[in-house]
């Protein structure tokens, strides 16, 4: 009996370690199903060439959005020149009269207004000549009197012709002169109604005629210059335009009214535009080219004359949809660009909150929230790590046309949004990193 119950005993051992081997085998082989099924649909549901990049993935890349431009990319011609301004809006101040200088009012690069005093010259010339004005002042009002009396004595026939012609040449004498020196004294930026009075002044100054800045001060105190020495240079940079030279074979060309685009040297992501106005009618000896004159259309502050610029005009006005070089990939013999896509980062979202429901599902609806993962914000798009906004981008393709001057022709294969943005300048990396993706996720 004893050995029997014992034969019994073991019997059942070894049926119920059957049992826990096979459960065993059925929750691993449910796991690994379960597992796979979560890798099927999360490759199923997630969202083909887009690129998410959160904020400091955009600011590392230096990402620039922008829209289609409209640009003229036929007929080209290429020129380059400098800044200028027109004769009119340049002075070379000089002092009418020599003098010793006593105060300069301005430095090189002041921003002066017409009529603004730039320096004050002393001398004792400057005293003879009021001199000179006050006394032919005060004798013309004698002259004049003895004039009149003559002239009525000699048309009552009382005085003689001789005296009355005298009476008339003295006076005429006197009086051009003291016209001349009162222009004179007018130049010096002397008043001659208080000269008249008696006001002598020993100094005059030195005014300019124009608004504009000061390039050159010629002058230092004490030092003595002469009527034709300059003191100042001054420039009105407020009308300044565009010089470009147009070689020989382009002439032809060229007609007033057409648009440049060109880039000043101390800017070169900036383009800015201008017009023809004037063309030049002969050429230059060397170059055997000639000079175009065009009116800057763009308020750009900080345009000096003298620098230099490249650009190019178009001799059609045939404009076309256009984008960088830099926004444009090619993969084999297709060409793409990237758009902001904010369906295909709401489809990310909702993938995600997906699978962070089957996460709670596994673990018996409970899902450890570990501090430092990151917050959402009020939309739900933010990055796990803190890292700011995400933003995600849906490559496009599209077929490239002709180029020019670092841009592109695109024609679109489906329509886009008149407002929809464009990554501008970064579209090589957003391949590089969809593909790295892509590859990590085959893994």
């Amino acid at each position: 009996m004893k050995f029997k119950f014992e034969k019994m005993k073991i019997k059942k051992l070894f049926i119920a370690f059957i049992a826990l081997a096979t459960l065993m085998s059925c929750n691993a082989e449910k796991k690994d199903n379960h597992e796979g099924e979560g890798h099927e649909a999360h490759e199923e549901q997630g969202t083909e060439g887009v690129v998410l990049l959160n904020e400091k993935q955009r600011e590392a890349l230096n990402l620039k959005t922008g829209t289609f431009q409209m640009r003229n990319l036929t007929t080209v011609v290429k020129t380059n020149g400098q800044l200028e301004v027109p004769p009119a809006s340049r002075a070379d101040i000089t002092a009418v009269i020599g003098g010793n200088v006593k105060e300069i009012k301005v430095f090189h690069g002041d921003k002066v207004n017409k009529g603004q005093l730039l320096a004050v010259l002393i001398h004792p010339d400057y005293i003879a000549l009021q001199e000179d004005f006050s006394e032919i002042a005060n004798n013309l009002e004698f002259l004049e009197k003895e004039y009149e009396r003559q002239k009525e004595l000699f048309e009552n026939n009382v005085g003689a012709g001789r005296d009355y012609q005298q009476a008339k040449a003295e006076y005429n004498t006197a009086k051009a002169k003291y016209e001349g020196l009162k222009l004179r004294l007018q130049l010096l930026h002397l008043s001659p109604q208080k000269v008249k009075e008696g006001e002598i002044s020993n100094t005059v100054n030195i005014i300019s005629p124009i608004n504009g800045y000061v390039n050159e001060v010629n002058i230092k105190v004490g030092t003595y210059v002469d009527a034709k020495d300059k003191l100042f240079a001054i420039t009105d940079n407020s009308t300044i335009h565009a010089d470009f030279m147009i070689y020989e074979k382009d002439v032809h060309l060229l007609k007033t009214g057409q648009k440049v685009h060109f880039i000043v040297s101390n800017r070169p992501g900036k383009e800015l535009t201008a017009t023809i106005f004037a063309i030049g009618k002969e050429f230059e000896a060397n170059s055997r080219a000639v000079h175009i004159h065009a009116k800057i259309n763009d308020k750009v502050s900080g345009l000096i004359p003298g620098m230099y610029i490249s650009g190019h005009l178009h001799t059609d006005e045939n404009y076309t949809r256009t984008l960088p070089n830099d926004a444009i990939v090619t993969e084999g013999t297709k060409s793409y660009i990237f758009v902001l896509d904010e369906t295909a980062l709401s489809e990310e979202h909702e993938h995600g909150e997906h699978d962070e429901h089957e996460d709670k599902e596994e673990y018996g609806g409970h899902k450890e929230n570990h501090e430092g993962h990151g917050h959402e914000d009020e939309d739900g798009h933010e990055d796990e790590d803190g890292n700011g906004h995400v933003m995600a981008f849906r490559m496009v393709e599209v077929i490239t046309g002709m180029k020019d001057d670092g841009y592109t022709e695109i024609h679109l294969i489906d329509s886009l949004a008149e407002n929809t943005q464009i990554v501008m300048n970064t579209a090589y990396y957003l391949l590089a990193d969809m593909k790295k993706e892509e590859t990590e996720h085959d893994h």
